[in-house]
Order: C-alpha cells, then structure tokens, then sequence
C-alpha cells in the first residue's frame, strides 16, 4: 500500500505502468452482482477502498461507502466492510470515490498530426478510465487507429470516424474543401468494420475547416451516421452557415460539441439569450458536449447558459496537442471550471460518469459502481487554496476549489500517474 508521501514521488517519475494482464479482465462477461452484504463479506476481495465519499449518480449515492472489488468487478459498495481478506487496500479518507471518468472528447492518435497525445498519460493517468477519439482518423486510417491505439493502451478507448478521409491527420484547416473526400459510404462502411470501437460520426463544420461547404458536409455526415446507425458528433463555432440552419438538421441522440464556443455562431443571441433553436434541439433529444480544446469554451457564454438552466449532458475536454499544456490540460481540471461557474460537485461527477453512457453505446455497462459490472474507478482529492482557470478568450477565473486524480482503478487493476503533475 503506498502512503500518501510514496504516492507524490511516484507522479515525478516515469510513464504509467500497465497491467499486462488488465485485457483479460476486461473482456470478461460482468458477473452475476453480490445478493446481499453476508455474501460479499464471506469472500475475498482483490481490492478495498476505503472511507472515501462515494458519489455515483447511477445509484444516486453519495455517501461515506467503502468499494470491494474481486476479478475485475466490483463485488459491493456499503459502510464498514471490513479490511480483513482483502489482498490490497487503499484508505481514500477525504476523497471522492467515483465510477471511472469517461472523457467523451479527447485526441489521442498519438504521432499522427499535430493534436494526438498518448491517452494513458494524459487519460488513465489523470483519472479517465474511458475515452471517445473524437475523429482523429477518417474512413483510411481508423483501423490503424484501432490497432496501434486502441488495443495497445492501458486507457478503454473508443473512436468516432470523421467524416473527412484524413482526420486530423494534416491538421484542421481546409480539411472539407474537396468534397471528394467527403464520402458518406466509405464513412459508414469503415464504422461499420471497425464496430463496437466505433461509437459515433464525427464532423467539423467551422468555416476554416469547410469554407463555404459546411451544409454539405453535414448533409454527408448525417447520411454516413444513418447508414452505420450511429450517432452524429457536429462540431461548431465560427461556422459559415448561421448555427440556426445547423441545429434544424440534427436529430434525437446526435451531439452537438462546442456548445458553450464564444466564436460568432455560437448558442446565444445578440442579447445573451440562448437561441430557441438550442432549446428545440434539447427537446427532441440532441445532445450537449462542452468540447473545450482551448479555442471552443468561454467561460462567460457557459455561465449564462447555465444561469438560463441549460446545463451540458456531458463535460467533454478536447484535449489534444494543441491543449493539454493549457487552457484544458485534463478532464478534472475542465470539471473545476464548471465548479467555478456554478454546478455541484455532484453535477460535474454526473456529466462523465452517467451522461455519456447515455450518449454513445459502449457495449457494456460502464459509469457505475453497481455489483457485478466492470471495476473502473477513480479517486479524486478536492484541494482548497486559489486557482486561476483559463478559457478560449484569455479570460482568468478564480476558484477556491481544484479537483484533482489521486488513482484510477481500470478493470480492477491500479494506475498512478508517473507523469508529471499539472
């Protein structure tokens, strides 16, 4: 068990370990769930969590709950379960225990263009057990992206295709200008091939990226999505289209990332108003992404929606080469602004744990510690002091509280950040 003193020296030095055993467990069908407290006592356990406040808004717990895990699943959640058969135990006294963050939005084709960075330094080793590629690869590249990304990494990892044929691959701008390479049947065939890693189509629809294309390419990508039955990830921010007219397309269980973006055509109107067409979307089931990323998220734009009651399903961080050194720099740091702007503890924990199960099918149960599903959890301090928190406009913001990844549990096996700290 390592204390505390043991564990910050740990995050000065090398790069996450992995356990070459963790793809076995995780590929195991969940078992059957504890049936009652004597059960799940009468058994050894793999892994105890200890005294920490449990906050999983599939169950609507938050509580002081201690967490058992056996064979990569967890076995119970309940007061007081005794240390005692336990092979390992971690005292989380003063910490959130949580089910395992899942970042919605991240770029993580690491060594392919200028936005990927690897996804278990900067995912499970900052307290991400789940990630969603945001479309980082196109229809030629996303099995390569399945075989040198997905199998290999430590992280659960997850893809969107972009509806582009390159991605990311050469950067963002100009990216849709040949609508040659905006083909929705190679789209949807490549999603298909590479299901149940693929979750969602994925399009940018910012002017620099489309010209003046960008109706197309989403009359393209909505097509791809239908073909492959998949969900439909839009970026937007800075469109040439008025975002009204890009709204009107989207349908129930699509996405739309950028929501709370400060560049023109963005959610609000001349008067800080969120436009009606924001508030129909949400009615007929589109779905919300912050979508940070660094040039997507003014913290002033988010604070008037949420004081207009429109919250985000999820707190994605479009955390790529261009952000993870600042404004973004990881999920728990991206959850922080929105403690600053308002939300509970509760809230932002709710929005990458629960929401996203809600978003993309990932073919198992994940964002819960309920018995008998997949032992992915994280632990999180909550420190005290004064942080400065900066959006797309440059804009500071003051918090007195910072979340931060004290260990993140994948499948039942244990991760600590050896990278450094931010």
């Amino acid at each position: 068990m390592l204390t505390r003193r043991q564990f910050s020296k740990l995050l000065a030095g090398t790069p996450l370990l992995a356990s070459s055993a963790f793809s076995s467990a995780a590929s195991a069908p969940p078992g059957p769930p504890a049936q009652d407290m004597g059960a799940a006592l009468s058994q050894s356990r793999d892994l105890l969590i200890k005294g920490g406040t449990v906050i999983d808004p599939s169950q609507n717990l938050h509580a002081l709950l201690d967490v058992a895990v056996k064979d990569g699943k967890i076995l119970q959640v309940a007061p007081d379960i005794p240390a005692d058969g336990s092979r390992s135990v971690i005292f989380a006294k003063g910490k959130l225990v949580t089910p395992g963050l899942i970042d919605v939005h991240v770029h993580i084709f690491e060594g392919v263009g200028p936005t990927g960075v690897n996804a278990d330094q900067y995912c499970l080793g900052r307290g991400v057990t789940t990630a969603v590629d945001a479309g980082s690869a196109g229809y030629f590249s996303i099995a390569g992206f399945r075989q040198y990304v997905i199998k290999p990494s430590a992280t659960r990892v997850y893809a969107m295709v972009d509806t582009g044929a390159r991605g990311t691959l050469m950067g963002l701008a100009g990216n849709y200008s040949n609508l040659d390479w905006v083909n929705p049947q190679l789209t949807a065939r490549a999603a298909e091939a590479n299901k149940p890693d693929v979750v969602a189509i994925k399009a940018r629809l910012s002017k620099e990226i489309t010209g003046a294309n960008d109706l197309e390419v989403l009359k393209r990508a909505l097509e791809a999505a239908r073909i492959s039955n998949l969900p439909l990830m839009v970026h937007v921010g800075d469109s040439y289209s008025p975002l009204p007219e890009i709204l009107r397309q989207l349908r129930k269980g699509d996405v739309l990332t950028h929501c709370f973006t400060g560049r023109p055509n963005g959610p609000l109107d001349a008067n800080g108003k969120i436009l009606p067409e924001m508030l129909d979307c949400r009615e007929r089931g589109v779905l919300f992404d912050v979508g940070d990323g660094g040039p997507h998220l003014s913290l002033e734009v988010a604070e008037k929606c949420l004081q207009q009651n429109f919250l985000p399903d999820t707190i994605g961080t479009d955390l790529g080469g261009l952000s993870y050194n600042g404004p973004v720099y990881d999920l728990v740091t991206e959850l922080s602004k929105f403690l600053v702007i308002g939300m509970s503890v509760d809230q932002v924990i709710e929005r990458v744990t629960l929401k996203p199960t809600r978003m993309f099918n990932f073919g198992m149960e994940l964002g819960t510690l309920r018995p008998g599903t997949v032992a992915d959890i994280s632990i999180l301090e909550v420190r005290e002091g004064s942080f400065v928190f900066g959006d797309s406009t440059g804009k500071k913001r003051m918090g007195r509280q910072k979340l931060q990844s004290v260990e993140a549990i994948r499948a039942g096996k244990t991760y600590i950040n050896r990278s450094d700290d931010v």
